[in-house]
């Protein structure tokens, strides 16, 4: 069977086919409704497009003509034909979030349904992996990767110094205009997950980087179109997400860090360092923008792990052994 990664590979070169008839237009309605009055983002409602696509030809092919039509016995056949299909515990979970979604947001209380046939479904058992994190000694490394004075260096100081002081999800850093931090008080204003506000410090280290990216960096890579986004590229325009990731893999790697660092390590650093210099984990929840404290939790787990790791290694009782 394929795996997750050459069916992604395979959607990508194959244009997605449209829903069947009879679910098409409720397919369409819904996402509106998540777009809009939910604030999420194109990318989080295409995710979720493409999985009720296919859930609608699998239910179509099983004899549903449309979302009313659709049994308990369909959904749970639609379950287990995921689970032949070899596709992850997690891509699992996330079709059915969208199914139930779908049916408990939008078809019952539109009135499409009188019942949410998804009540009684059970997904996959997920095992929560812990994030992987950075040392402080290679977090020190990669800030220090961008020498030099160039336009490019000055910027991608600044960038890896905010990123990892204030713990943003890539699209935030990507997304900040000039008007969202103050260098006066030392902070960043942040516009989340559904368009939720917060602010996030900023420490000195960063102040001092993005300050130096203003006054040298920026305005060298300024272009008649540019607007007021604060991280720009050597054409002007905001930098993008695939740019970011290039920016961080290649300081990484002439950092000389082993392991695969993306983007999203520096805000699990950020979250990591946090608790173990002995932050309150409500404090570090309302920085990085968790809804839930649960999500903020994980981050125990991982600073427990590190624990652990460090005690099997250097207690001497543990060498008895060796």
């Amino acid at each position: 069977m394929p795996s997750d990664r050459a069916r992604r590979s395979q959607a990508k070169e194959a244009p997605m086919p449209p829903p069947p008839p009879g679910f098409a237009d409720e397919i369409d309605d819904f996402l509106v409704t998540l777009e809009l009055e939910r604030g999420l983002s194109r990318h989080t409602t295409q995710a979720y497009e493409a999985d009720l696509i296919q859930a609608a030809h699998f239910l179509h092919g099983r004899g549903a003509a449309n979302w009313a039509a659709v049994t308990h016995g369909h959904l749970s056949a639609w379950l287990h034909w995921l689970a032949d299909e070899k596709f992850t515990e997690s891509s699992q979970a996330r079709k059915l979030s969208a199914m139930r979604m779908l049916f408990r947001r939008h078809l019952v209380p539109k009135g499409v349904r009188g019942d949410d046939p998804t009540g009684l479904l059970s997904g996959p058992k997920l095992r929560r992996k812990l994030p992987q994190t950075l040392t402080t000694v290679e977090m020190d490394k990669l800030l220090a990767a961008p020498t030099g004075q160039d336009a490019y260096a000055v910027r991608d100081r600044a960038m890896l110094e905010l990123f990892y002081s204030s713990g943003l999800r890539i699209s935030e850093l990507c997304g900040l205009t000039l008007q969202q931090v103050d260098l006066e008080h030392g902070f960043v204003r942040v516009f989340g997950k559904g368009a939720k506000e917060r602010v996030v410090p900023l420490g000195g280290k960063a102040r001092d980087a993005v300050q130096a990216y203003l006054a040298s960096g920026r305005p060298r890579l300024v272009k008649p179109r540019t607007g007021s986004e604060l991280f720009i590229s050597e054409r002007g325009r905001a930098i993008s997400r695939k740019t970011l990731w290039l920016i961080v893999k290649t300081h990484a790697k002439r950092a000389g860090i082993s392991k695969h660092v993306k983007p999203h390590l520096l805000r699990h650093s950020f979250a990591t360092h946090l608790l173990g210099g002995g932050a309150d984990l409500r404090a570090i929840q309302e920085m990085l923008g968790h809804a839930s404290i649960g999500t903020t939790q994980i981050y125990t787990a991982v600073e427990s792990s590190r624990l652990l790791d460090q005690h099997a290694k250097h207690h001497p009782r543990n060498k008895l052994n060796g």
